[in-house]
């Protein structure tokens, strides 16, 4: 079981009001997420908005998850679905990657910032709350 779950801790303000920073919430690992889900994904290096590592996140059921940071999203979309942008009608989330976004859109990092985010960089599903 310890492999497949997770205890994360919510830091910041960016799932509110589901989530208050402090929570604690249990994820199933190596679960793919669908739209409305809530998932644990690994944070990009803020400097260059992309990933120094190879991934932790599904499929890597044996890397350690305790040297990475992590956010709390929601996700909005998934591959092939369009993109809520005022931009094309054609511009869709890209196959192998999910529109992820924080319920307080005035303080989240999201893919308002940062774009799709690859699924193999989410941890997994929030399950419950510890």
């Amino acid at each position: 079981m310890r492999r497949r779950l997770v205890a994360v801790t919510v830091v910041g303000l960016s799932m509110q009001p589901t989530y208050e920073p402090g929570d604690r919430v249990l994820v199933r690992r190596g679960v793919v997420p669908r739209r409305g889900d809530v998932v644990v994904v690994e944070r990009p290096c803020s400097q260059r908005l992309a990933w120094d590592r190879p991934s932790a996140g599904l499929g890597s059921v044996r890397s350690p998850v305790t040297e990475r940071q992590w956010l709390v999203k929601r996700v909005a979309g998934e591959p092939g679905d369009p993109w809520p942008s005022g931009r094309e009608e054609t511009d869709r989330v890209p196959p192998g990657h999910l529109l992820l976004l924080g319920d307080n859109a005035r303080l989240s990092f999201d893919s308002r910032q940062m774009g799709p985010f690859p699924v193999d960089r989410v941890l997994g599903a929030v399950w419950r709350r510890l």
